[in-house]
C-alpha cells in the first residue's frame, strides 16, 4: 500500500470492483480497500441477476453460478400464480449467483487489471483540503495511514459514511429502507428452474417473500418489508411463519439480515474529488431491492469518469457532473419508474392484488412488453391508470423512441 494513488475505491462489492477495474484498465493507479477480511461475506442479497446485463461486465462462470433460470412465478395472496419468462421477469431473474465467489471473482478481475486490493482495511475519515476530497484515512491491522488520491469513490453501502463525511446526506428514514432477512435452506423441494415471489400484506407488508433456487435442492428463502411496517412483528418473524407453513421439514444452513434502500436515488452523488456508487448512492431498484447490475453499471461509469477527470486535471464537482448525468440518464431512469410503481402498489390491499393477478391469468408473457403488461393491468383496475400515469407516459415515449 502506497501513500498516494490516482483513485481510491472504498468497498469491494460489485460497484467498487467494477469501478476499480475500469479505472485500472484505463491506466490509472488504483487502490481498492475492503473493511472485512473476506470479500463477499456476509451475503446480504437474494443473489439473482439478469443474464444479458451481467455479460456486459463479466463472462459468466459456472463456478459462481448456482442456477440458470427459465423465469419467475409470482403468487398473489389468494394463491393465484402468474408465470413470467426470464426475459421480462425483471433484473433479478436469470442467474442465481454464489455471491461469496462472485464478488471475489470481480475483485480478482480488478486486481488483474492492475488495481491494488487491500482487505481488513477500514476507512476512518476523509482527507479534505480547500473544499476538495484529497484522500482517505484508513486503519489496517491496527496501524493508521493517510492515503492521498485525486479521486475517492465511495462504494461503502447503505447510509454511506464516506458520503456523510463529504457532506452528503446519506441517512434513511424507516419508510426508505427495506428490512430484510434470508435463510439459505436445504430440503425445500423448490422447482430449480424458477424464482418464486409471494405477495400479500399478511405475509410481507409492503414487500414480498422470495425463494431463489441454488441447485441441489438448496434455495435462498427471504423477505423484505418496509422499515415503517416493522412494528412488534419483525421481518424475520414473518419469514419464520412462511417457512413453517411451506418448508417445515427443511433445514436452515445460514442466516443473513440487512437493509436495502428503496427510496429512489440519493439527491447528490458527487462532490469535489468524490463519487458515490451502488447502495451508497441508493442505486438499488425500489420495487425489488435488487442492486447488483445497477451497482456494476454505476461502477463502470464512475471508473470512466474518473479517468476523464484526472486526464483533464479537473476533479471538481463540475467535471464529475458527467458521472451524475450519465448514470441518472440510464439506470436512474429505471429507478425513477420503479419508484412510481412501488409507491403505488405499497398501498394496495390483498383484494386489489388478487384482482390484478386474476386479470393476468392466461396472458402469454413470452411476448409481452412492459407496455402490454401495463395495458393488461389498467383494464383490470382503472384507478391504476391514474396512479401510474407518469410511468405510462414514460414507457410509451421510450417504446416509440426505440421503434424510431
Amino acid at each position: 500500500m502506497k501513500s498516494e494513488y490516482d483513485v481510491v475505491v472504498i468497498g469491494a462489492g460489485p460497484a467498487g470492483s467494477i469501478a476499480a477495474k475500469t479505472a485500472a484498465e484505463k491506466g490509472l493507479n488504483v487502490l481498492m480497500i475492503e473493511k472485512r477480511q473476506e470479500i463477499g461475506d456476509p451475503v446480504r442479497c437474494a443473489e439473482g441477476v439478469s443474464k444479458i446485463w451481467l455479460r456486459k461486465h463479466i463472462e459468466p462462470d459456472y463456478r459462481w453460478i448456482c442456477a440458470d433460470l427459465k423465469g419467475s412465478r409470482i403468487f398473489a395472496p389468494d394463491g393465484t400464480m402468474i408465470e413470467m419468462a426470464e426475459e421480462i421477469a425483471g433484473g433479478e431473474v436469470g442467474y442465481v449467483l454464489e455471491r461469496k465467489l462472485f464478488d471475489r471473482a470481480l475483485a480478482y478481475e480488478s486486481a488483474k487489471a492492475g488495481a491494488e486490493v487491500m482487505v481488513k482495511t477500514r476507512a476512518t475519515d476523509l482527507i479534505i483540503e480547500n473544499g476538495f476530497v484529497k484522500g482517505v484515512k484508513v486503519m489496517h491491522l491496527g496501524e493508521a495511514y493517510d492515503i492521498r488520491a485525486k479521486i475517492v469513490i465511495g462504494a461503502d453501502g447503505v447510509e454511506s459514511k464516506i458520503g456523510r463525511w463529504a457532506g452528503i446526506n446519506t441517512s434513511l428514514k424507516p419508510a426508505d429502507l427495506e428490512t430484510c432477512a434470508q435463510y439459505l435452506m436445504s430440503g425445500t423441494g423448490v422447482d430449480q428452474n424458477y424464482c418464486h415471489f409471494y405477495l400479500g400484506n399478511e405475509i410481507a407488508p409492503a414487500g414480498y417473500i422470495w425463494v431463489f433456487p441454488k441447485g441441489r435442492d438448496i434455495a435462498n428463502v427471504g423477505i423484505g418489508i418496509l422499515g415503517s411496517k416493522s412494528g412488534e412483528k419483525h421481518a424475520i418473524d414473518y419469514l419464520n411463519d412462511f417457512v413453517q407453513k411451506h418448508y417445515p421439514d427443511a433445514s436452515i444452513l445460514e442466516i443473513d439480515v440487512g437493509g436495502v434502500p428503496v427510496s429512489g436515488s440519493i439527491k447528490k452523488t458527487i462532490v469535489n474529488g468524490l463519487m458515490l456508487v451502488g447502495d451508497a448512492a441508493r442505486q438499488s431498484d425500489p420495487i425489488t431491492g435488487g442492486g447488483i447490475i445497477n451497482a456494476m453499471e454505476a461502477g463502470k461509469i464512475a471508473g470512466e469518469v474518473a479517468y476523464n477527470a484526472i486526464t483533464k486535471g479537473d476533479v471538481s464537482t463540475k467535471a464529475l457532473q458527467e458521472y451524475e448525468d450519465r448514470w441518472r440518464g440510464s439506470i436512474g431512469y429505471e429507478i425513477n419508474n420503479s419508484l412510481i410503481v412501488k409507491e403505488t402498489f405499497t398501498d394496495f390491499t390483498d383484494n386489489e392484488i388478487n384482482s390484478l393477478a386474476h386479470s393476468l391469468e392466461g396472458v402469454n408473457f413470452t411476448s409481452m412488453s412492459l407496455l402490454d403488461l401495463l395495458y393488461a393491468l389498467f383494464r383490470a383496475n382503472k384507478k391504476l391508470l391514474w396512479d401510474l400515469r407518469v410511468l405510462f407516459k414514460n414507457v410509451v415515449k421510450y417504446e416509440l423512441d426505440f421503434e424510431r
